[in-house]
């Protein structure tokens, strides 16, 4: 039986196990035991004490508790006047000698106490003679700092207890000396696993964003007290992830003691190497040598063996130094005054080379005030590690120069870059915390574009909201279009990606006009993005062809704009497929994986990755915790496509309640047009065309493809379907005229299997054949599993309906697998009863109504009118449980796999 206590550790199941059975052992008369848990400071030995003591509390046991204490190490036997003191007082189990003895030793009586075997001999009898009233635990934490006297007569005691109903459970720290005298099991407690930790972590502080719980729980290396403690040593900025870590976490006071004791019994010599490896980086590394360099009146094998015998560090067997705890590090630069931390990196950086990066590193840590010349250098590696898309780190270079700069032009323009490298680089609340520090600030004229960007930058991507793109980027966009106007490197593209992102997400006229009258002096890749996304149906012909064209000259590891409008040109035209995006998964920052995530999940959905759509929704909360707010928004768009494809209304309703109100908010009318073009997906999914025609033909009126609808070839499938199903053929026949005239099967493979789709939807009886063969017959037309799936299902019904049930039943049967592959229950339901009224029983799947047993088949007709469960079994006298499990049986007997689909499969009563 497991006790409800149990939630309050995490990760301790060996260790509560054995401290339970002990506890049975001594409560079923079995005998008493002593166990010793053993771990570093922090590790949770505590906490197992004190689950140990609610459970047998809860369990009838007595518990008695003793604490040792550093500052009363030297006092006799004050350890044990805790454990015994509530016993002895009114107890008459003692005889008077043996009573004299023990209230002497705990300094009851006075006199001076006899010799601890005596005590001891006094001790056993009165904690029996409680144990027979009760059984009785006895916990004793910091157990190495317990006086001799106590800690001898305990060890006595936990000797001969295996006759009563007694456990004594003490906790010490790894000490060879305390551990050798203790009788019994010793547990050794260790660090959490990783996933243990982060549930503590988690609960704890479920706040912190997840580049903080990452970096915590690396830092803690398992230790429980260091997961509770370093979040609150850090500020709400630094919990929350909008500035970043600093190099060294602060620790609590109770964390720094961890260590203290043996970081104060070094050498000041060793406690200087430490400090010069800690400063270096946590991660174990061979750069001893480095550092003694820095200390060359050392003594490096007295030094080195004296900082392995204090257990804190050691070389390994490759000659690494390696810290024996992220902890260490984390205390050693804690413990340490900034002067001393200050000299260290210096000394470190004089003896680095001067084309180390490591060094600049150094040289900023120790600068006490403004240092242009150190700024510079520090601008110049950020700006090259920028181009080797490490523009997160490039952000933190940048603004520390900006800290050290002596202008006042200079700081704000490394902030602005700083800024702008950071919302690249996946960091956009750091990014947002920069942009908000120049409020007030007067911005160069030469940097005046770029902070323009940065600004629309946060204001996009963090806080959806588009009114600074439609006010700065068309004039920034001006000022930098023209040749030899753009000193700032490739800045012109990405001001335009932005501005025609705000321009397709709120369709706003200004946005397009300004896009337009730049466009011309784009690069071809920035006019094709604006062609594929302009006008599609009218804009868009050859975008595909060309776009291959183009990728096929970029490489792997192009500029960021390059990138952005590469894969965004490919999501307009269906093209997003692994081998153009996996390119720019290595080399890129966090701003194009997240380009990479939306129009994967675009193309996923196309093709039928279906079984991706969970990493979707994970990837939305990586984005949301990221501060990248408006990415979230956009990929749970995506999801909502999954789950309205797969008929799932109550997880489309859950996900659009979530982000429409941000997109109206924001004026996003591609997210509102897109829910109400999903709404129809769904009602179709759903069997229900006449909903899905209203919502599509408003968006759709008059046979016509809209400009300003994303994706309109979606929709056009969607409102020929719904409006063949209602009837509306001439309607249907309008938008397929519409696109043919539109001659949208020149924009891409997937638009000329489209416009081959709705043809044959719409066909005549004569003339349906030689169409659905026409888009069967479209190259690549197998590519596009979803919407083939229900090109077959329309097929096969119509050959059903015609009387060709053979035909119509490979169609059918090759319809539901693919529905089925995709989790879209009930498009695999409805192809599963057009199969049974083909003549095939149960679609396929067991013998159909006739294999349900009578109790099957009445609770089938029930469920069918739309009771519950619960009714159900109220109407026949079961439980809903069992009405449930029939259910379960009743599903696949008739091929269906949801309740919705029970009316069709039944046969008339």
């Amino acid at each position: 039986m497991t006790d409800a206590i149990d939630s309050d550790l995490v990760g301790r199941e060996p260790e509560t196990a054995s401290l339970r059975r002990r506890l049975t052992d001594a409560l079923d008369g079995t005998g008493g035991a002593s166990v010793l848990l053993r771990g570093d400071a922090g590790i949770g030995k505590t906490a197992l004490l004190d689950w140990a003591g609610r459970l047998a509390s809860k369990r009838g046991f007595r518990v008695l508790r003793a604490v040792g204490s550093e500052t009363e190490e030297g006092l006799a036997f004050g350890a044990l006047q805790q454990v015994l003191g509530p016993l002895l007082a009114g107890s008459t189990a003692l005889s008077a000698p043996r009573r004299e003895a023990l209230e002497r030793a705990l300094g009851v009586r006075a006199g001076s106490p006899a010799a601890g075997f005596a005590v001891g001999a006094s001790a056993l009898p009165l904690l029996a003679a409680a144990a027979r009233e009760a059984p009785v635990l006895v916990l004793v934490d910091d157990l190495h700092w317990v006086d001799g006297s106590s800690a001898e007569v305990l060890a006595f005691l936990g000797r001969r207890i295996s006759g009563v109903p007694v456990v004594m459970i003490a906790a010490t720290r790894p000490r060879p000396d305390t551990a050798d005298d203790w009788p019994g099991e010793a547990l050794d407690i260790a660090a959490l696993t990783p996933e243990a930790a982060g549930i503590l972590l988690r609960r704890r502080h479920p706040t912190l964003s997840a580049r903080t719980a990452e970096r915590v729980l690396a830092e803690a290396g398992g230790n429980p007290l260091a997961l509770d403690e370093i979040p609150c040593r850090l500020h709400a900025d630094h919990q929350r992830g909008i500035l970043p870590l600093p190099d060294q976490l602060p620790l609590s006071v109770r964390l720094e003691r961890l260590f203290a004791e043996r970081l104060e019994a070094l050498t000041p010599e060793a406690r200087r190497l430490l400090l010069l490896a800690a400063l270096s980086g946590g991660a174990p590394t061979s750069d001893v040598g480095l550092w003694l360099r820095s200390e060359p009146d050392c003594d490096t094998g007295a030094v080195l063996d004296l900082i392995d015998g204090s257990g804190l560090a050691h070389v390994d067997s490759a000659g690494r130094f390696a810290f024996r705890h992220p902890l260490v590090r984390s205390a050693v630069v804690s413990v340490t005054p900034a002067a001393e931390k200050a000299r260290a990196h210096r000394r470190l950086a004089e003896v680095l080379d001067v084309r180390d990066p490591r060094r600049l590193v150094h040289e900023a840590a120790a600068a006490d005030g403004p240092a242009e010349d150190l700024a510079a250098r520090l601008q110049e590696a950020a700006q090259y590690i920028a181009r080797r898309g490490g523009d997160a780190e490039a952000a933190l270079l940048m603004d520390r120069a900006a800290t050290l700069s002596e202008d006042a032009d200079a700081r704000v323009r490394r902030v602005t870059w700083a800024a702008v490298m950071a919302a690249r680089g996946g960091r956009l609340p750091y990014a947002t915390r920069l942009v908000e520090s120049l409020r007030g600030a007067v911005v160069p004229a030469d940097v005046a574009p770029l902070y323009g960007y940065a600004v629309v930058y946060v204001d996009q991507s963090h806080r959806i909201d588009f009114a600074s793109s439609l006010t700065l980027l068309p004039g920034a966009l001006g000022s930098l279009a023209e040749p030899g106007t753009d000193p700032l490197g490739g800045l012109a593209e990405q001001v335009f990606f932005k501005l025609l992102l705000a321009a397709v997400y709120t369709g706003d006229a200004g946005a397009w006009t300004a896009l337009k009258r730049h466009g011309e002096l784009m690069s071809p890749l920035a006019r094709l993005c604006l062609r594929a996304w302009a006008d599609p149906p009218r804009t868009a012909h050859g975008a595909a062809v060309e776009l291959a064209e183009l990728a096929g000259g970029q490489g792997t590891r192009g500029a960021t704009a390059d990138a952005w409008l590469l894969l965004w040109t490919a999501s307009a035209v269906d093209t997003a497929e692994a081998e153009l995006w996996s390119h720019h998964t290595g080399g890129h920052t966090y701003a194009t994986q997240g380009t990479i995530a939306k129009v994967r999940a675009h193309q996923d959905f196309l093709t039928g990755r279906w079984d991706s759509s969970g990493a979707v929704a994970a990837e939305a909360g990586a984005a949301e915790d990221r501060g990248y707010h408006c990415n979230a928004l956009l990929l749970r768009l995506s999801y909502a496509h999954y789950l309205a494809g797969r008929g799932d209304e109550a997880g489309f309703a859950a996900v659009a309640e979530a982000i429409e109100p941000r997109a109206v908010v924001a004026g996003m009318r591609f997210v509102t047009d897109r829910l109400e073009c999903l709404r129809a997906l769904l009602a179709l999914a759903l069997g229900r065309p006449e909903e899905a025609y209203a919502v599509l033909s408003r968006l759709m009126p008059g046979g016509l493809l809209p400009r300003g609808l994303a994706w309109s070839h979606l929709a056009l499938f969607d409102v020929v379907w719904a409006a063949v199903a209602t009837g509306r053929t001439g309607e249907a026949r309008a938008y397929v005229e519409a696109a043919r005239a539109a001659r949208i099967d020149l924009v891409s493979p997937h638009h000329a299997f489209v416009l081959a789709a709705v043809t044959a939807l719409a066909a005549g009886e004569e003339e349906a054949e030689a169409c659905f063969a026409a888009a069967y017959g479209v190259p690549g037309a197998r590519r596009w599993v979803p919407e083939l799936a229900r090109l077959r299902l329309a097929h096969g019904m119509r050959l059903r309906a015609s009387g060709r049930v053979r035909e119509a039943r490979d169609l059918l049967a090759a319809a539901r697998q693919t529905f089925r592959d995709l989790g879209a229950g009930p498009g695999a339901d409805r192809a599963a009863a057009e199969l049974r009224a083909a003549g095939q029983a149960g679609g396929g799947v067991g013998d159909g109504a006739g294999s349900l047993t009578a109790q099957e088949l009445r609770i089938a007709r029930l469920a069918a009118t739309g009771l519950t469960n619960k009714q159900i079994g109220g109407v026949l006298r079961l439980s809903p449980r069992t009405v449930g499990a029939h259910l379960h049986r009743i599903f696949p007997k008739l091929g269906i796999t949801s309740r919705a689909a029970l009316h069709a499969a039944l046969p008339e009563p």
